[in-house]
């Protein structure tokens, strides 16, 4: 954990770190990779944390073009957002956080985005940056660095939550310290951030210095 220190602002990615909806991506990605002739066992475990587009784009499939497939994809799961549902706490700990001291920093495009946040009966923070905002999605550190811009505030002195693999490495390449959502890891990883399952056991304060976060006792 951090204990004492306090943090301009926290950034928080969306899926799998504030909301889960894994059951509604996977079942709209297999059906796009049964279609194109992937494994998909094998495929679905790659798409997590990083923006569709890219995920397509490196699969270098012929005759497929990227973009118009991924407007596809992000409309399926526009569609189907029924059991979008939020990460435990998550609720409370953002209610929590003064407005204009948080970010949502998300590979989905932003409609998406908005579509699953309403879906989780989550709050909109004022601001946003989503995977149209960044020239160079996760792993790159660019999100991150556009959210601390826009808050007013250093990258250094945020706190970003995430869940992937992908964003912790953004969020390393940003050297903004970070804090693991673990709740819908399938197959765990290793790495030195401290790590949570869900929010139940993680409070904030706001104090004159910032806003801390501690382990609820």
């Amino acid at each position: 954990m951090f204990p004492g220190q306090a943090f301009a602002a926290f950034l928080f990615d969306m899926d799998g770190t504030i909301l889960t909806s894994i059951a509604s991506a996977e079942r709209v990605w297999a059906r796009w990779a049964e279609r194109h002739g992937l494994d998909v066992a094998t495929f679905l475990p790659t798409i997590h944390g990083v923006r569709t587009v890219e995920t397509i784009a490196r699969l270098g499939l012929p005759g497929i073009d990227p973009v118009a497939e991924a407007d596809a994809i992000m409309q399926a799961e526009m569609e189907d957002v029924a059991d979008v549902a939020p990460i435990a706490g998550a609720p409370a700990f953002l209610a929590d956080l003064p407005r204009e001291r948080w970010a949502i920093v998300t590979s989905a495009p932003r409609l998406l985005a908005e579509r699953r946040i309403a879906a989780a009966g989550l709050p909109l923070p004022p601001l946003m940056i989503a995977a149209e905002d960044v020239e160079h999605g996760k792993p790159a550190p660019d999100c991150f660095l556009l959210g601390a811009e826009r808050l007013g505030v250093s990258v250094e002195d945020c706190l970003v939550f995430e869940d992937s693999p992908a964003g912790l490495t953004a969020a390393d390449a940003a050297r903004a310290p970070a804090l693991v959502i673990t709740t819908t890891h399938a197959h765990p990883f290793e790495t030195g951030h401290p790590k949570y399952r869900d929010y139940e056991r993680l409070a904030v304060r706001a104090t004159a210095d910032g806003l801390q976060v501690f382990e609820q006792t």
